[in-house]
């Protein structure tokens, strides 16, 4: 068995990797994440969508300075998601609720962001509170050759009126020159109950698995990560029974898909918080091929919850959650309700 082991970190990672002598080998390591934005709204109205029952839009008095200051938090967290290894900010983030794609240009164009120039992916998608999902990427490490957006049609069990969602975003491109397929996803609420909208999300959990069948159709080892808020726990019928998705990397057939945030859910941890019990509703799924131990393309290294001290709420009954930015009306001067969570990949150099 091959444990790798980090010694140093500069522009690559130097390694050893234990086989049946100890060699050091190095490695170059790029992050992906995924964040949800928590209602990152501007300030503008928008008659074509229901944006005036948005925390920042409901605000009377200054919402320009609470908007200027969301886009700086926003800004600081993605620089610094896996910086301590990677020495860079993500290579690619999936986010979701954001209201439009130029909330996200304004992020990506805060100081904290702007000198790595950050590329866009975004379409809007016809959910009823006006939020979508998109995708940033470094233009310098990621590429985009096909990208998609997917609907999710799926109706209420009871009223069986359409249940408006967000779509699925389905990125392909090249990453350092390795071929990889992105699909972000914000998968239905559990509004109603959890019993009550598991039908919503199981039939998002359908169009996600249509989305990896037609990319292994045309490629059996397609490399496709699989991201999002899910709204569904790693061990929900949505990711078990749907997606199929493996605890163990061992148990993964080649079209496969492993789910490194289940030993996460099991130890406890979470990336969202709800009447005292967390939840792990944010993940990073990825295909068979990540976990090959050829390292001549990028392969999976670790999974991680991005939870540092600056992103907890201090004090209060709501000590020790993410420190959401909006509650009681106004603005806390905090970032998500979510914590953001992010992978390193890793390919050998010479």
């Amino acid at each position: 068995m091959t444990s790798i082991k980090i010694i140093s970190t500069a522009v690559f990672l130097v390694l050893t990797t234990t086989l049946c002598a100890q060699e050091s080998k190095k490695f170059k390591i790029h992050t992906v994440a995924f964040y949800n934005l928590e209602n990152l709204f501007d300030t503008i109205n928008d008659p074509t969508k229901f944006d005036e029952a948005s925390p920042i839009m409901e605000m009377s008095n200054g919402r320009s300075e609470v908007y200027k200051k969301k886009v700086r938090n926003m800004a600081r967290v993605i620089a610094d998601i896996g910086a301590d290894k990677a020495q860079n900010s993500p290579a690619i983030v999936g986010v979701a609720e954001i209201e439009n794609r130029a909330v996200l240009a304004d992020v990506i164009n805060d100081s904290l962001l702007v000198e790595k120039d950050y590329g866009i992916v975004h379409f809007d998608s016809p959910d009823n509170r006006g939020i979508d999902v998109g995708l940033i990427y470094q233009k310098a490490l990621f590429q985009p050759i096909n990208t998609s957006s997917h609907t999710v049609y799926i109706y209420d069990k009871i009223t069986r009126k359409r249940v408006y969602t967000r779509d699925q975003l389905l990125v392909s491109g090249n990453l350092d020159g390795d071929l990889m397929h992105i699909i972000v996803n914000h998968w239905p609420s559990r509004s109603g109950g959890e019993q009550r909208s598991r039908n919503n999300r199981i039939g998002a959990a359908q169009v996600t698995k249509k989305i990896i069948d037609s990319l292994h159709i045309l490629d059996p080892y397609a490399k496709i990560i699989i991201m999002g808020d899910f709204n569904d726990n790693p061990n929900n019928a949505s990711i078990k029974n749907v997606l199929k998705a493996k605890a163990n990397q061992e148990d993964v057939g080649l079209q496969g898909i492993y789910n490194p945030y289940e030993r996460f859910h099991k130890q406890g941890l979470g990336s969202n918080a709800y009447r005292d019990a967390w939840s792990l509703f944010d993940q990073i799924m990825i295909t068979h091929p990540f976990l090959d131990k050829d390292y001549s393309s990028f392969r999976f290294y670790k999974a991680f919850i991005f939870n540092k001290n600056y992103l907890t709420t201090k004090r209060g009954k709501w000590k020790g959650y993410p420190f959401r930015s909006f509650a009681d009306g106004g603005f806390t001067g905090g970032f998500s309700d979510h914590f953001p969570v992010y992978i390193y990949l890793i390919k050998e150099v010479e």
